[in-house]
């Protein structure tokens, strides 16, 4: 009798939990194993064969623990029988037949019967623990080890499928974490870093990178600081190059010193200065100040493009002095002045030697930069150059313009003065001049005023006469081969209704008898390295070889004051016209007994010098304003579309920088065009601009301050032309000159032009802000003229209110573009300001 393991306690076996099918359930289920041969009644096809299959079989356990090491070796004996493993347990690929192909291994399948199936009843043992059922058992847990193990691989497959995608988004997930986290560490340490300095600044000290805001934190500028410096360790300064006015002071080592100061210029203006000093010749301190989309910059003065706005146009690093715009970056009046649309302005030092450039590299801006040179900055007041500006911050553009503008322009205004200023408004300009002296007499000047008083319904006003009334510049003498009788002319002139204005320029030619006289007394600009003893020599229009006048000689002033009173006292004419040059009329080696800032300085010098002895009609080049009555002329534009698309932005930038007395150029254009001079050599035309161009440029300066003529209308025999004329005088007289009036009283009282751009109408429509083809006369009247050949329409945009159309007497709603605006040749677009009630 076989002995019966020893049963041991539920602690001591471990056990393996496996759910299936309840015990009744398990009962009715009949046992097939369809590769040994059993029928649907679970009988075995071996059953004829009862000894054979008693010493194969081995009676399956019906528990479900693991074995004990007594079954294990059962286990063992069990796998040497290799008959009934090859003949009974052990099926093929090829003997199931499912086409995978021999050699694969499948599930052993055990040989049980029905009862065997069956759970034990609690507590019976009998069958339970008996050697055959544990073997059973055993056998079959390992042929299912076995399965599971050669499955193994397919399902490690499917498993590694589902885990590398659950990967790959884990990996996925964790970088978009870091990428957070290091850009949210960035935007904290900038943060961090843009230090808040007078409340409304923010300066980042590495980057250097300055935002001003308004009250409501709403940025208004950007500016990157310190460009040329490619250094970024900033130090606070030494105590001895602290400022006791509570600037905030910064240092890059060895490299430049910044000075942050803020302060109110008015009520509602808040500015911060900023100061540059290199502390090597190695700097040139730059800042850039982003032009921002959607915002637009104005000021200056005229520019290559005649860019309005500014950031049209694009300039290299040049020196910010006059020019001609035909040659040179700027034109022939400055000022250190810019201002934007989200009501900020930038205002430089005189003292700075300033470079400006209009870049797009890496964004669009205007830069400024300290520089000496050899030639506009040639003299150095500081040991490195210092770049000094102030940005300031208003309500808006309008507003804030209207705080810096310079106030009480009347003051010091006699009534003389008065009288000036309201002649030229009123009355035009006649213009003498021919690039050949010996065609410019006395004759010639009685002839042309004969046909100014031939035109009717035109007033007689002023008579220019250019520089060839003497042989030589700089005599300051009259040329009396040429005006024998120029007295007696004058006083012809004078009682017609004329005034008489001669042209001086501060200029002697090396020919001129006054030349020898100023090297005698050293009232001439000398040459730089040359011991004060040779003078500096230029040229300047048709004249090849002229020295300069040295203004800042003390000597010098009464010498010229003298010449000149003299001159008027004995030919009794009204004014002087002061030509200056630009800066580039200058001697390249200038040096003057006083050093100068830059070559501009001397206009300034020089106006102010003999303003206060001899009348000023006008002056050709600025950097300041001259004291009321004297204009300022626009520079002299060619007789082209071009030239007379240039009209407006130039005047508009004139107005905004603070010169609002301004004489345009001549009618028809200042001097001819290439293609006018091709057609000349060609024996095709006059010496006339196209009489189209003639009679739209008319009609432009009918509303300027002045109107001011080279060439008479009566010169092209066309009745349109004289006719255009005439019709334009009267509209002049009676509807633009009051209002021209007006608005000359406001700008003596408050600085603002008489010619506005659209946005000082509305500074909050950004329509008006790059509208360049159209001006107002202070707020009365908006003029939109046509300005290309055989155009007969234009667009015109009204700003906000009700306007009279000035063509056909309808009234018209502001705020609107109107498209496709008829105008015919002989009429002009205007529109007038009707009272705000006004209803159609």
């Amino acid at each position: 009798m076989m002995h019966q393991p020893a049963v041991k306690s539920e602690a001591d076996m471990p056990m393996i939990v496996v759910q299936g099918p309840s015990r009744e359930n398990l009962q009715e289920i009949p046992y097939v194993d369809e590769g040994a041969g059993l029928n649907t009644a679970g009988e075995s096809a071996l059953a004829e064969e009862p000894a054979k299959r008693s010493n194969c079989v081995m009676p399956r356990k019906n528990s479900i623990s693991l074995p004990n090491l007594d079954e294990l070796k059962i286990v063992n004996e069990v796998q040497q029988v290799s008959s009934c493993n090859s003949q009974s347990d052990i099926e093929t690929d090829d003997e199931i037949g499912d086409g995978r192909g021999p050699g694969r291994n499948v599930r052993r399948k055990s040989v049980l019967s029905p009862r065997m199936l069956t759970l034990p009843e609690p507590g019976d043992f009998s069958d339970s623990n008996s050697a055959a059922n544990s073997v059973t058992s055993v056998n079959s847990l390992a042929s299912l080890l076995k399965e599971k193990i050669q499955t193994l691989p397919q399902r490690m497959r499917k498993k590694k499928s589902n885990d590398y995608k659950i990967k790959v988004f884990v990996v996925f997930l964790f970088i978009t974490i870091v990428a957070l986290i290091c850009c949210a560490y960035f935007l904290y340490n900038q943060k961090i870093l843009a230090k808040a300095y007078f409340e409304r600044v923010k300066f980042n000290k590495n980057k250097r990178i300055m935002t001003i805001h308004n009250r409501d934190g709403v940025e208004l500028v950007s500016a990157r600081l310190g460009t040329t410096m490619n250094y970024d360790k900033v130090l606070p300064c030494l105590p001895q190059d602290e400022r006791r006015d509570g600037s905030i002071c910064l240092e890059w080592m060895d490299r430049a010193r910044l000075y942050l100061h803020v302060y109110n210029m008015q009520e509602s203006v808040k500015c911060y200065n900023l100061k540059w000093i290199a502390l090597n010749d190695h700097i040139s301190p730059t800042d850039c100040i982003e032009m921002a989309p959607g915002v637009h910059w104005y000021g200056g003065g005229q520019n290559q493009e005649s860019a309005w706005p500014l950031e049209k146009g694009a300039h290299d690093f040049r020196p910010f002095i006059t020019g001609n715009v035909e040659r040179h970056e700027w034109g022939n009046v400055l000022k250190r002045y810019f201002i934007s649309s989200k009501g900020v302005a930038i205002i430089v030092d005189e003292k700075t030697p300033l470079y400006v450039s209009i870049t797009d590299d890496p964004k669009k801006a205007i830069c400024l930069r300290a520089k000496y040179d050899n030639f506009a900055f040639v003299n150095r007041f500081t040991l490195g150059p210092e770049l000094n500006y102030s940005v300031c911050t208003g309500n808006n553009m309008s507003d804030l313009h209207s705080q810096l503008s310079e106030h009480t322009l009347w003051d010091g205004l006699k009534k003389e003065d008065s009288d000036v200023i309201e002649s030229l408004l009123t009355e035009p300009i006649w213009e003498i001049t021919t690039d050949h002296k010996e065609a410019f007499t006395e004759e010639m000047i009685s002839n042309f005023t004969n046909d100014v008083i031939g035109l009717p319904n035109i007033k007689q006003g002023h008579v220019l006469l250019n520089e060839f009334w003497q042989n030589q510049v700089g005599d300051f003498e009259l040329d009396l081969n040429r005006f024998p009788s120029l007295e007696e002319t004058i006083e012809v002139l004078s009682r017609r209704g004329f005034r008489v204005v001669f042209t001086i320029q501060p200029f002697i030619s090396t020919e001129s008898p006054n030349f020898a006289e100023a090297v005698e007394r050293r009232l001439l600009v000398l040459e730089r390295s040359t011991g004060r003893t040779v003078p500096a020599l230029t040229s300047f229009k048709n004249f090849q070889s002229v020295g300069v006048l040295d203004i800042t000689n003390n000597r010098t002033i009464p010498w010229l004051v003298e010449k000149l009173k003299a001159l008027m006292g004995k030919y009794k004419f009204n004014a002087f016209y002061l030509e200056l040059g630009t800066a580039y009329d200058m001697p390249h080696y200038y040096q003057c007994q006083k050093s100068l800032i830059n070559p501009d300085q001397y206009k300034t010098l020089f106006i102010n010098s003999i303003q206060n002895s001899v009348s000023l009609l006008g002056v050709s080049d600025a950097i300041e304003r001259p004291r009321s009555p004297s204009f300022v002329s626009l520079p002299r534009f060619e007789s082209s579309w071009e030239g007379l698309r240039r009209v407006i932005p130039t005047i508009l930038t004139y107005g905004v920088i603070g010169y609002p007395f301004v004489i345009p150029g001549a009618v028809g254009g200042d001097f001819d065009s290439m293609e006018t001079k091709l057609s000349e050599l060609n024996g095709t035309v006059a010496d006339l601009p196209d009489p189209e161009l003639y009679i739209r440029w008319l009609q432009l300066a009918a509303f300027l301050p002045v109107v001011r003529y080279n060439r008479l209308p009566t010169s092209y025999g066309d009745k349109r032309v004289s006719d255009t004329a005439i019709s334009l005088a009267l509209l002049r007289q009676n509807k633009v000159k009051p209002v021209l009036k007006k608005y000359a009283r406001v700008s003596l009282n408050l600085g603002l032009p008489i010619i506005r751009p659209l946005w000082m109408l509305d500074p909050n429509d950004s329509s008006c802000h790059t509208v360049a083809d159209e001006f107002s006369i202070g707020e009365d009247i908006i003029v939109a003229p046509i300005l290309y050949s055989r155009s007969r329409e234009r667009e015109v945009y009204l700003p906000a209110g009700v306007w009279k159309d000035g063509i056909d007497g309808s009234l018209r709603k502001g705020s609107r573009w109107i498209h496709d605006y008829r105008v015919e040749e002989g009429k002009v677009a205007y529109f007038e300001k009707m009272p705000d009630d006004t209803r159609f």
